[in-house]
Formats: C-alpha cells, sequence, structure tokens
C-alpha cells in the first residue's frame, strides 16, 4: 500500500504525515507539493517527494503513478470556482493513473447547506468518478478563536461577542490529522463520509471559562450589538454547531479539551 497526500507542505498536511510516520514506514508514504524546495524537512524524514501542483495537470499525471490511496486536501484557494477547478483536474488524473481510493478533505455538514458549495460540488464529482471515495468533512479549525482577541479578554476579564446562539464544532488540526491517518490506513470503511467534529458544542460562555482557566483568573462572557467583525459574518454562514461522535471514535479517545487547545493562539498574540 501506498499512500500519497496532496498539499503535503501545508499544516494539515504536515500533521498527517508526522501521525502516518508512527504508523507505517516511510517508504510507503509519498509526499505532493507544488514547490518542492519547501519540502526539505519531508525528504529528510525518508518520505518520497513528488511535483504535484493543482494548476499544473501534467504533474498530477506522473505524480499519482502507483498510488494506492490518494488524499486529495482541498485547495487553499480563495476563489470556490478555481477551487473546483483543481480539484477536478486532481479527481481527473487520478482515475486516469489508476488509484484505488481517493480520501477527500471536505467541511463538516457542508452537504447540508446550498448544493452548489464547492465540497458538495467535488464529492459529486469524486463520486461520478468510478473511483472507490471517502469524505473526510472537517470541522472548522480551532484557529478562528484567534481573531476574537483572547489576550485582550483575560487582560480585561471580559471576552466581548455579538449576541445570538452561537455555538461551535470546532477541533484542531492535530485532533483531526490524527482521524485521517487512522482513516487512511483502515480498510473499514463503514460509511462513505466521516463528519470529523467535536462530540458536543461549545459557546462563548465556554469559552470564557476556559480562558479563566487558562490565566488563572475570572473572564466573563458579554455580548454587545455593537461588535463588528468579518469572522461573525463568515461564522453566520455555515454549520458550527451539529456534531458526531466520528471524530472520537476515530482517534480512540476524547477530543482536545478546550482549555487546552486555546494556549497556542493566546501564547500566539
Amino acid at each position: 500500500m501506498t499512500i500519497m497526500i496532496t498539499g503535503a507542505t501545508g499544516q494539515l498536511g504536515r500533521m498527517i504525515i508526522t501521525e502516518l510516520l508512527q504508523k507505517i514506514p516511510a517508504g510507503q508514504l509519498i509526499a505532493g507539493v507544488r514547490t518542492p524546495d519547501k519540502a526539505a524537512e519531508l525528504q529528510q524524514s525518508g518520505v518520497e517527494i513528488r511535483m504535484a501542483d493543482y494548476d499544473v495537470p501534467e504533474s498530477l499525471d506522473s505524480a499519482f503513478r502507483n498510488i494506492s490511496r490518494l488524499l486529495l486536501i482541498s485547495s487553499p484557494h480563495q476563489e470556490d470556482a478555481v477551487r473546483l477547478v483543481q480539484h477536478k483536474r486532481v479527481i481527473d488524473a487520478a482515475r486516469r493513473a489508476g488509484v484505488e481510493h481517493i480520501f477527500y478533505t471536505g467541511f463538516a455538514f457542508s452537504h447540508q447547506g446550498s448544493p452548489d458549495n464547492v465540497h458538495t460540488l467535488t464529492e459529486q464529482a469524486i463520486a461520478d468518478s468510478g473511483l472507490r471515495y471517502t469524505f473526510l468533512r472537517n470541522a472548522l479549525y480551532l484557529d478562528f478563536v484567534n481573531v476574537l482577541g483572547l489576550q485582550e479578554a483575560i487582560n480585561s476579564g471580559v471576552l466581548v461577542t455579538p449576541p445570538g446562539e452561537w455555538r461551535f464544532n470546532s477541533v484542531t488540526r492535530r485532533d483531526l490529522a490524527q482521524a485521517t491517518a487512522e482513516v487512511l490506513l483502515s480498510n473499514q470503511h463503514d460509511h462513505p463520509s466521516y463528519e470529523l467534529t467535536a462530540p458536543q458544542a461549545w459557546t462563548f460562555h465556554d469559552l470564557a471559562e476556559a480562558l479563566s482557566e487558562w490565566a488563572g483568573k475570572t473572564v466573563v462572557h458579554r455580548e454587545d450589538p455593537g461588535i463588528r467583525h468579518w469572522i461573525y459574518n463568515y461564522l453566520a454562514g455555515i454549520n458550527t454547531a451539529s456534531t458526531t461522535g466520528d471524530l472520537e471514535r476515530w482517534i480512540g479517545k476524547p477530543v482536545t479539551p478546550l482549555n487546552k487547545s486555546i494556549a497556542d493562539f493566546i501564547l500566539a498574540e
């Protein structure tokens, strides 16, 4: 079995490879990258590096030769129309190369929203390709808390957000990477898709309590209709409340607690 990770120099891709290296020999792993010069660390670990640029179709045909399992990490491009074209290039090349099984990192519960979103359309293209497939629908990365002013909340003792029934199934990239590695290695897929979310949604009140625990002082949550930030418009347009037990089932343990997950973002401010 040979596993290839596309977008391997991105944060999630690197973490998935790190997890896989703890379970299988480096010789079974191939890192698909757009810029090989940025993959020196991966190469030093014994992982084969292949150029696999979503915008260079000919690179994909050669990159996917003799690949058993291919993980298509969704494109980071800002334009969804461009992302869909890129994804379809990968799918077509995988089919031509005879890839046995394709895995795609989409977005949790995106199929319940508009049918023309990039993730649903990519999943449909994969299903239509005839390839064996598994969809890994990731929850919103916990990284979004980095723009909420966590250090400011600690300093002032108040976490201020707009009013609303905000609930979040967000988790860390590391937990998602662990689950993805397990799925890639498993031969037992009882569902064609998994919603990789926290098992219980958390709230801004919970976040304030986590900040209190981390800081050793009380931080309260207060709503203010005057708060304006692009992140809240974005959050209001996606499903961040629905949950499943898929992520914990695959990692075989509880997800990282909120009070531990936020530490990196507080220290980064």
